[in-house]
């Protein structure tokens, strides 16, 4: 991290106009949570250094599921209102003196690390909102839907997520405002115009658009996978040696067996293929340029976290990864019996759907190192989208 500065991320809101049996956050684009979109653009970005969700209390179950593996602190619990899951958020942030704060709803997943670092440098120590200029005519009507007035759209601005404040003034303005009874702001800016702050509006992204309704998920959906359309393939392939022990790990599933699997991290050849698999897709080096076994740090580590690294890799380029899929080769020990849970964990860990996972198993006919039962081997394939510009 290169900066003191954090990001609240407020969801704790019901979404209830969006449809769906579940909050519209916890809803999925293309498989993965809308909030986990949200988070995953501050928690990858180098200049963030804490990532401060906030969620209604009913919602653990939902969300620890969404942020699982992301670089994000323990959730606060919101409020009633909008403005009142902030200022939990800002407290829940003091004791670790951010000098920067930026506040973000969870049902915007399509902003761009840009727009984040543009938040950045246009905070400084005041307050400084995303805005994108008006294209259509905009009309003032009453009561009756008759036109009042039209407006002049030069001078108008629709008012985006991420908004940018110095922290120590923002967590002052919200404490003034629950002081004077105000919990009828509808976004910080507006709380931090009526304490007196000067707002500054900076470039903000067309596409960074807010999910509301059914329609927009539909149009969201449609529109990311339009803009996906740089489908790429990558192949991972990984040995380890049989050794002492009583299991093995094998698709971040520990499975009983009379040898244990040498390695430097916990020696599992299916996520360490599925690792190289993706960042053969990215073309972004290998496991072990990433993670060098010479390494002390990687000693014994869970591969889970390998895996996760390199799916956030594509997330980071605006992509995703989409289908994976695994085959192991070995005598034993017998993969049948493990299938469905060595799916399960790499969706999960992926944020993948189980049916976007593969995988299988065969021998090798007793022939090589595996039909002499001297390891196991592993070959994987990965799909990951990314858009055009990626490169």
């Amino acid at each position: 991290m290169t900066g003191n500065v954090a990001a609240v991320v407020v969801a704790g809101g019901r979404g209830s106009r969006a449809g769906g049996d579940v909050p519209k956050q916890y809803r999925k684009l293309g498989n993965i949570p809308v909030l986990r979109q949200s988070l995953a653009v501050f928690a990858t970005h180098d200049q963030i250094a804490w990532v401060q969700p906030v969620i209604h209390p009913d919602d653990g179950e939902f969300y620890a599921r969404a942020a699982e593996g992301l670089r994000v602190l323990p959730p606060a619990f919101g409020a009633a209102t909008r403005q009142g899951s902030v200022r939990a958020g800002l407290e829940a942030l003091r004791d670790r003196h951010p000098a920067i704060v930026l506040v973000h709803d969870a049902a915007r997943p399509f902003a761009s690390p840009a727009l984040v670092s543009r938040a950045i440098q246009a905070a400084g120590g005041g307050a400084a909102i995303p805005g994108v200029a008006m294209t259509d005519t905009i009309k003032e009507v009453d009561a009756a839907a008759r036109v009042v007035r039209t407006l002049e759209r030069a001078s108008l601005r629709g008012i985006q997520t991420p908004q940018a404040f110095g922290f120590d003034a923002l967590l002052a303005a919200h404490r003034k405002a629950l002081a004077a009874g105000r919990d009828d702001f509808t976004d910080d800016a507006a709380l931090a115009e009526w304490a007196g702050m000067t707002v500054d509006v900076f470039d903000g992204e067309p596409g960074n658009i807010k999910l509301t309704t059914p329609e927009d998920f539909s149009q969201a959906e449609s529109r990311e996978l339009a803009a996906l359309g740089d489908i790429r393939t990558g192949n991972g392939y990984d040995v380890h040696a049989f050794t002492d022990g009583d299991h093995v790990w094998l698709g971040g599933v520990k499975i009983p067996h009379d040898r244990g699997l040498s390695g430097h991290s916990d020696a599992d050849p299916g996520l360490h293929a599925l690792v190289d698999a993706i960042l053969g897709a990215l073309a972004d080096g290998d496991i072990g340029a990433h993670f060098p076994p010479s390494d002390p740090q990687w000693k014994g580590a869970s591969s889970d976290r390998f895996l996760q690294f390199a799916v956030d890799r594509a997330r980071r380029r605006g992509g995703r990864v989409v289908h994976l899929d695994l085959t192991v080769v070995c005598e034993a020990p017998k993969i049948g019996p493990h299938r469905d849970a060595m799916r399960a964990r790499i969706a999960q860990i992926a944020g993948l759907s189980v049916d976007r996972v593969g995988v299988k198993a065969t021998t090798s006919e007793q022939l090589g190192f595996t039909g002499r039962r001297e390891g196991i081997a592993a070959l994987a394939t990965a799909t990951v989208r990314l858009p055009w510009s990626a490169g």
